[in-house]
């Protein structure tokens, strides 16, 4: 067991939100009864809308109360999986369940203003683990018996909130008291799907859940941080960054905009101390992005640059595009800040449930060197839609394998286990594909195991048919 103070920061919607003055929980009940009626009703997530006073800065209004402990559903950011098998994997790790401390967070607010209070609640987190009588026993097993740091397990957003308390101005000794920093799906370099989220709507008819999250994001300065800060537009024959007029154009609030690129630029300089990146692999994921009169055209592919910083390009001197991939939100080279990493072949949302991803972190809490699979590029890719139609079938496709030995599909009810499907994948036009319908509405998990013991899994959502509508 380690004798360390363990903190766990989970990512965007990844918390349980409460009205402050009612006691009613806004996000994160359980079943997916509420989550139906969140994304259709007129009203729903209203009250998770950011007020002027909010923007502002005059907070309370929302209060986070603890990490998501069911699963949840979210247009383009599709599943977001429960926080209690990682939290379980943690406690088996360490001397006593005090050493850990769940941070749950108002992600609808700034990194900045969530980094501080993270860096206040883990420098008092390891204050009174190291004066508990369980630290005192574990030390003495330990080499050197030396006093517990900090280890910050952070998945998705949670790593930038997590590298922002480290970056020293809330806490000038706070890196030095963390041993290592653990982040799972991180988006360091931020992600095309922010500007895809925040685009919805605009010059394309889009469902109304998705359209429902344009509108809840659109004031949001969590979202405005996830958006590219790399060179991700494609103009011409050239690629650059987004500058807070693109941010604008494509939907943004241009004072927010700005908020979050000087963030991200002074946040550069920050090094995590012993950081292990667990990065998804294999599956699709935007890495680029065209915008034309406001709409936004992503991209599965992107530039990479020389050594010198100019972009790499083919003999006719034209820019080359190379398809990275990553866990479907993230691209791989975005998710670290290290070379010590970790590549799994999850979906984003699973980097914090997957079994393989949890024996990772165990490992590394141990103070053991993770790297992962020994094989190259283990696991396959899934592409699926995350909402579909009650009663009409969908396609699920399958990547970066070749053949059909091995691989079994199951979908499963969140809400009611009993109600399981186990469709057959075969080949059609070349790709692998498993057909599927659903016949009830409700959160959906779609598993696929690949012959070489690997799974994937993604959530999604089933509705009745006027859920899907597209008109504006």
């Amino acid at each position: 067991m380690t004798q360390d103070a363990v903190v766990v920061v989970p990512g965007i919607m990844g918390s349980e939100l409460r009205d402050t003055s009612t006691g009613r929980v806004l996000w994160g009940l359980s079943g997916t009864g509420w989550l139906l009626k969140a994304w259709t009703s007129r009203h729903g997530l209203q009250e998770l809308h950011l007020t002027e006073d909010e923007l502002a800065g005059k907070v309370g209004r929302i209060q986070a109360t603890r990490l998501l402990r069911h699963s949840a559903w979210t247009p383009y950011l599709r599943g977001q999986e429960p926080y209690t098998d990682l939290l379980d994997a943690v406690r088996d790790c360490v001397a006593h369940p005090d050493a850990v401390l769940e941070f749950p967070y108002d992600w609808r607010l700034p990194v900045a203003w969530n980094a501080r209070i993270l860096a206040e609640r883990a420098r008092r987190h390891l204050t009174a683990w190291q004066n508990h009588p369980a630290h005192h026993r574990a030390r003495a097993h330990r080499t050197d018996q030396r006093a517990a740091r900090l280890v910050f397990v952070a998945h998705s957003m949670g790593g930038l909130v997590t590298r922002a308390a480290l970056d020293g101005t809330h806490d000038s000794d706070l890196a030095t008291d963390t041993r290592s920093v653990i982040t799972l799906g991180t988006p360091f370099h931020s992600a095309v799907k922010a500007a895809v989220i925040l685009n919805t709507g605009r010059g394309t008819p889009v469902p109304l859940p998705h359209r429902k999250l344009r509108a809840l994001c659109a004031t949001m300065p969590g979202l405005h941080d996830l958006l590219p800060q790399y060179r991700c537009l494609r103009t011409g024959d050239d690629v650059r960054p987004l500058t807070v007029s693109d941010i604008t154009a494509l939907g943004g609030n241009p004072y927010l905009a700005q908020d979050a690129c000087d963030f991200s630029a002074a946040q550069r300089h920050v090094k995590l101390p012993d950081h292990r990146a667990v990065v998804g692999t294999t599956q699709a994921t935007w890495q680029s992005l065209t915008l034309r009169d406001g709409a936004v055209e992503p991209h599965g592919d992107g530039a990479r640059s020389n050594s010198d910083g100019t972009l790499i390009r083919d003999r006719n001197n034209r820019v080359m595009y190379f398809s990275v991939h990553g866990d479907g939100t993230v691209y791989r080279e975005s998710a670290s800040l290290s070379p010590v990493v970790t590549t799994l072949p999850l979906q984003h949302g699973d980097l914090a449930r997957a079994e393989s991803a949890l024996e990772a972190v165990g490992e590394i809490l141990m103070e053991d060197l993770f790297l992962g699979p020994p094989q190259g590029e283990p696991g396959c890719g899934i592409a699926l839609p995350d909402l579909v139609t009650v009663g009409e079938p969908w396609a699920l496709t399958v990547d970066r394998v070749d053949s059909l030995a091995g691989l079994t599909c199951h979908v499963a009810n969140t809400d009611d286990p009993t109600d399981r499907q186990q469709p057959t994948p075969g080949w059609e036009d070349g790709q692998i594909t498993a057909r599927i319908t659903l016949s009830e509405p409700g959160l959906h998990r779609v598993t696929l195991h690949s012959h070489d013991g690997h799974t994937v899994s993604q959530l999604v959502m089933a509705a009745e048919p006027d859920l899907a509508e597209t008109d504006h």
